[in-house]
């Protein structure tokens, strides 16, 4: 590449980072980790082809104070933990709207895939629900406690085995996103398809308002959490798939990061989920009102933290 192609091509990245120096703008760390990558890798290219010219003098220079910012910058606050939940975590959800999205729509389709297949054939409930939780719940309905199957397990190995299984579902997806996104769309259409089943076999039953009150109790945050896990997935596959204006190894380190940031943020939701799951869904007789206020509180926190108030920080680039 020529001298004047190559200062054309990447002068307004080196612009971005001299604004950054001066203090004129802000920068997240993470692409501020990215920019310094890219900018060794320019210094790099120059010496090699241009090593006399005054454009390595200038990328060296750059480089060189760049490399002081980040280091003199290096100290963690005490508030790092804090500054996650606050700030990192809502922003890069907002960053991965679109994934969001996606994981949703994925999601959403295959739940009315689900009821619909289980609508018009006999055998499709068994054959995602399997035989043995099918004949066991029809049992309980039988005896007059149609979820007595919360109650079974202890409450302590319950909620042990729901979050660690949970947490499980979420790193699968998340890591599946390396197939090009495919493997974290089959990931959710599959868990779709499963609810989709499961509430058309309590509708089936006429016990789905039932079913509905005390199931979401936990679901709802569990639920919305494996929405969650699937946009990193998505995050992910979608860096290798579309590296811009990275190199494809930097986009998928990036991609990598993100959405490892937002799969770790979600293991308090899968604990606060399993909790409910084994101390509260157990007690089916809750009054209808506690029920659905729970339900409620979850479904604004998950509302307001992954959708509201992500979009109203500041973007940083």
């Amino acid at each position: 590449m020529r001298e004047a192609a190559f200062l054309k091509q990447n002068a307004p990245k080196w612009k971005n980072l001299e604004s950054y120096l001066a203090g004129r703008e802000k920068m997240a760390p993470d692409d501020l980790a990215d920019f310094f990558i890219q900018l060794t890798d320019d210094l790099s290219y120059a010496r090699t082809f241009y090593p006399k010219s005054n454009t390595t003098k200038y990328l060296n220079t750059l480089t060189a104070k760049l490399h002081q910012e980040i280091y003199r910058n290096k100290r963690e606050s005490h508030n790092r933990f804090l500054t996650f939940w606050k700030v990192e975590l809502p922003r890069t959800i907002k960053q991965a709207r679109a994934e969001l999205f996606y994981a949703f729509a994925i999601f959403g389709v295959a739940i009315s895939i689900g009821g619909i297949s289980a609508a018009n054939d006999d055998t499709f409930v068994r054959l995602i629900l399997g035989d043995s939780y099918v004949n066991q719940t029809l049992e309980n309905i039988k005896s007059g406690d149609p979820m007595r199957i919360y109650k079974e397990m202890h409450q302590i190995d319950m909620f042990l085995g729901i979050t660690f299984n949970n947490i499980r579902v979420a790193f699968l997806a998340f890591v599946a996103g390396v197939l090009l996104s495919f493997g974290t769309a089959l990931v959710l259409f599959y868990n779709g398809v499963m609810l989709g089943v499961f509430h058309y076999f309590f509708y089936e039953q006429d016990l789905l308002n039932s079913a509905l009150r005390t199931i979401w109790i936990h679901g709802t945050l569990e639920i919305s959490a494996i929405i969650v896990a699937g946009a990193a997935g998505l995050v992910i596959g979608n860096s290798l798939l579309f590296p811009g204006t990275y190199t494809r190894k930097q986009s998928f380190m990036r991609g990598a990061r993100n959405g490892l940031k937002m799969v770790v943020g979600l293991v308090p939701v899968f604990i606060t989920a399993g909790f409910l799951e084994g101390f509260v869904t157990r007690y089916t007789n809750t009054p209808t009102w506690l029920s659905l206020a729970i339900i409620a509180g979850s479904l604004a926190f998950v509302i307001y933290y992954f959708i509201v108030y992500p979009l109203g920080l500041e973007e940083v680039e």
